[in-house]
């Protein structure tokens, strides 16, 4: 099942976080999850389709989950990677689609969008956790070296 000390340390560290991010949105009152889903929508128009109450309520429970998931040894690296690539790369389209949160660039983040641009380590981590390969092992065998 690989589950190597690289990756257990990237899984737990990021897997607690998005926990913990989740837990403080179950309780999220309606001019917060309405905020939360006019800025996803810059990205994602079609989320202002579901009332705000529901979408807070999804947003926090797609965290607790991908958080779970990163926790759990018994997910796959390679697919708890995907879902943070995913996670992190949709945090990073509202960060790039929402006004003022980039300089004219469209790269730097303003002061306000600084909070925003933090999040690219999601999609980072979830990329490390995606694209490394698993290291095989050189055995000598008569002399000679093999790969296993």
């Amino acid at each position: 099942m690989g589950f190597s000390p690289s990756h257990a340390i990237l899984r737990l560290v990021t897997g607690a976080y998005l926990i913990n991010s989740g837990v403080s949105k179950l309780s999220l009152d309606e001019e917060r999850a309405s905020a939360l889903q006019g800025m996803a929508a810059n990205a994602v128009p079609q989320v202002k389709q579901l009332p705000a109450a529901t979408f807070g309520k999804a947003l926090a429970a797609s965290e607790i989950a991908l958080g779970g998931a990163l926790v759990l040894p018994l997910v796959p690296t390679k697919l708890a990677g995907l879902g943070l690539t995913a996670f992190g790369a949709g945090l990073l389209a509202v960060y790039g689609k929402t006004p003022g949160l980039t300089e004219a660039d469209g790269i730097r983040p303003t002061q306000a969008g600084v909070a925003m641009a933090k999040d690219s380590w999601l999609a980072a981590i979830g990329l490390a956790l995606v694209l490394d390969r698993k290291r095989r092992k050189v055995v000598k065998a008569g002399g000679s070296q093999k790969r296993r």
